[in-house]
């Protein structure tokens, strides 16, 4: 990206009304960033949700110098943008519709072909939660994803420290600018999160950690996330919020289930029985819903399956997958008129003995 381009993307981010979605809008119609400011404004009144407030903000001077100034912070700070149509953006947020069109990182963050998993939680954080979350993390490392997270006190720290013990990548997602760190009581571990990952914000230096931050900040650890997992919550609580965004741009949501009298288990609990979340128990579960499994070293399809021997229910399936090709588990419990129930354990037994492989989205296929 040139540096006029990056300007003009900078300038959209710092123009009042015209948010993300409405700034690759006009991207999208323009062509270009710096396209959107030689548009005559008449023209771009035309596109839905563009207002009379936002053209007359376009072109003030403020913006300009904003941007410019913001572009000199960065080039002087080793820290590098990341535009939404660039290769290095996070993949999964690229869908996203509210994504930021402009991301800042720092650090030594490759989202190239990798497994990414958001963990959030309270920062009321309990030793059961702890145990847990070191736990996940130590069973899911020969994995090696990518855990994200977002820097504050308890789990998401947590989480962060245990990816580092176990040489994982970790990237902390901030509520503020680069320039700064918060809480200032986890400074003791930028260095190692920047050697083993990094950070990203959408905020520039000029911005502080102020509440709505945190909310919007929320967002992308849910969007550049395979599945978001809770791992205590109050009733209430940002990373419930988390949840339901990672639910809203449909991905998988995990939640581990605590004693109903425990106040950081309410959240946790209200999910699962919601069914806003997966219940998850162990590593097992997540690798389990996530299709991880099928990354294992391969082994011969059709030698495997001259030996194994299946039962009446396992024989319907594997037929109905090997002519209809991938399929959700409702799809085959309907289709072979087997109970929900049934069907998702013959699949894991069916999958065990390596006839079938189940997929992200819920789907599974023959092999």
């Amino acid at each position: 990206m040139t540096s006029n381009e990056l300007i003009a993307v900078l300038r959209l981010q710092r123009v009042p009304n015209i948010g993300d979605v409405t700034a690759k809008k006009l991207i999208a119609h323009c062509g270009s960033a710096e396209a959107v400011f030689k548009e005559k404004p008449y023209l771009l009144k035309k596109l839905e949700g563009i207002g009379s407030f936002a053209l007359r903000e376009l072109h003030h001077a403020e913006h300009l110098e904003a941007a410019e100034a913001e572009l000199r912070y960065v080039l002087d700070h080793d820290v590098r943008p990341v535009y939404f149509m660039d290769p290095a953006y996070p993949h999964y947020l690229k869908h996203c519709m509210d994504g930021p069109i402009l991301l800042f990182k720092r650090g030594n963050i490759d989202l190239k072909n990798r497994k990414i998993i958001s963990i959030v939680g309270t920062r009321n954080m309990t030793n059961y939660g702890q145990a847990f979350c070191e736990q996940l993390i130590g069973d899911l490392a020969p994995l090696n994803p990518v855990i994200v997270s977002g820097f504050a006190y308890g789990v998401d720290i947590c989480a962060q420290k245990a990816a580092m013990e176990h040489g994982l990548q970790t990237i902390g997602c901030l509520a503020h600018g680069l320039n700064q760190i918060y809480p200032k009581a986890h400074a003791r571990f930028t260095g190692g999160i920047e050697s083993n990952g990094g950070f990203m914000t959408e905020f520039w230096n000029t911005s502080n950690p102020d509440r709505e931050n945190f909310l919007r900040r929320n967002r992308i650890i849910a969007g550049m996330s395979e599945a978001t997992i809770v791992i205590e919550s109050a009733e209430r609580g940002g990373s419930l919020v988390t949840a339901d965004i990672a639910n809203s741009y449909s991905r998988e949501v995990f939640a581990v289930p605590g004693r109903v009298q425990d106040t950081y288990s309410l959240g946790c609990n209200n999910l699962i029985k919601q069914q806003k979340a997966h219940m998850l128990t162990s590593a097992a579960d997540l690798i389990y819903m996530l299709g991880w499994i099928m990354e294992m070293p391969n082994e011969d399809p059709v030698q495997k399956q001259l030996f194994v021997e299946l039962d009446a229910s396992e024989k319907s399936i594997y037929h109905y997958l090997q002519q209809g090709g991938k399929q959700q588990l409702d799809r085959i419990a309907l289709e072979c008129k087997i109970p929900v129930f049934k069907a998702s354990s013959t699949l894991l037994n069916m999958e065990m003995k390596g006839v079938v492989r189940p997929l992200p989205g819920k789907l599974f296929e023959a092999i």
